[in-house]
């Protein structure tokens, strides 16, 4: 009998028998059902927006207040039709969807405009009002503008723009961007003294044919009869044009013998003559 407990014999391992799975079909439809439900959710959701932009642009094509009356307050410098082209306005638009906001800023492009007020009225109107800028002189700097009485510069002259103002020198476009608050301070005492000059009898802005300005010492007038200087400073304009204004008209008459005058004291004048 063989002594199996010596034998170098090793018994193999047998692999445990394997259990075949039967597998279930797989089921399309489980997975395709959603996919044809968010399909028809989308079509159906195309379809509703389709109606409803449909119903809108019928809608918006309804003009619902037709504008009939346009009403634009009197003006010197822009015509009725210049300012309904800029305000892009005309009978038989919808006056419900004007957007008025929009038409006053196109109004104030033009530099005659100093305000503009828009107001609708239902069902059929608009009303525009104008405020013109009007020049009180004309300004050199480099070119031509002119200045309106808040010492604002507005407007480049054109052929066939009038002339007769008072022309004002000494002020540069360099200055007026590069010190901004001071230029239009200086503006502004500009049109205070032509104001003043308008209200005087004896001494009157048509017998100023130029107002220049010195940063340093402040504005001089040259008469229209021989280019006189006076010399007036920056400040107490009133009571230098009233002083002056008292013996102009003797002053006048010596004129040829006449270097300058010099308003720029508290209680007197100087006559510089030749």
């Amino acid at each position: 009998m063989r002594d199996f407990a010596n034998s170098s014999y090793q018994r193999r391992k047998v692999a445990p028998n394997r259990v075949k799975v039967q597998r279930t079909p797989l089921d399309l439809k489980k997975y395709l059902r959603p996919l044809k439900m968010i399909a028809a959710g989308a079509a159906a959701l195309s379809l509703v927006s389709g109606i409803l932009y449909g119903c809108y642009r019928a809608v918006s094509t309804v003009t619902l207040f037709s504008l009939k009356t346009i009403d634009v307050s009197s003006t010197k410098h822009l015509t009725r039709d210049e300012l309904l082209g800029l305000a892009g306005i005309e009978t038989g638009k919808d006056l419900l969807r004007m957007n008025l906001k929009r038409m006053g800023e196109h109004i104030l492009q033009n530099p005659w405009v100093e305000t503009v007020r828009i107001n609708r009225y239902f069902p059929d109107a608009v009303s525009i009002v104008i405020t013109e800028r009007e020049p009180v002189a004309i300004i050199n700097m480099g070119f031509i503008y002119y200045l309106d009485k808040k010492g604002n510069v507005f407007k480049v002259l054109n052929q066939g723009d009038k002339l007769d103002f008072p022309v004002v020198t000494g002020f540069s476009e360099e200055e007026l961007g590069s010190d901004p608050k001071g230029t239009k301070e200086a503006l502004e005492a500009t049109c205070l003294l032509l104001k003043i000059l308008r209200e005087k009898c004896a001494f009157i802005l048509a017998d100023v044919s130029e107002i220049h300005y010195d940063k340093g010492y402040g504005f001089t007038l040259f008469t229209a009869a021989g280019a006189l200087p006076i010399k007036v400073g920056s400040e107490d304009f009133p009571a230098k044009v009233e002083r002056f204004a008292r013996i102009y008209q003797g002053l006048m008459v010596q004129l040829p013998s006449i270097r300058y005058i010099d308003l720029d004291y508290n209680d007197k004048i100087i006559v510089k003559k030749s």
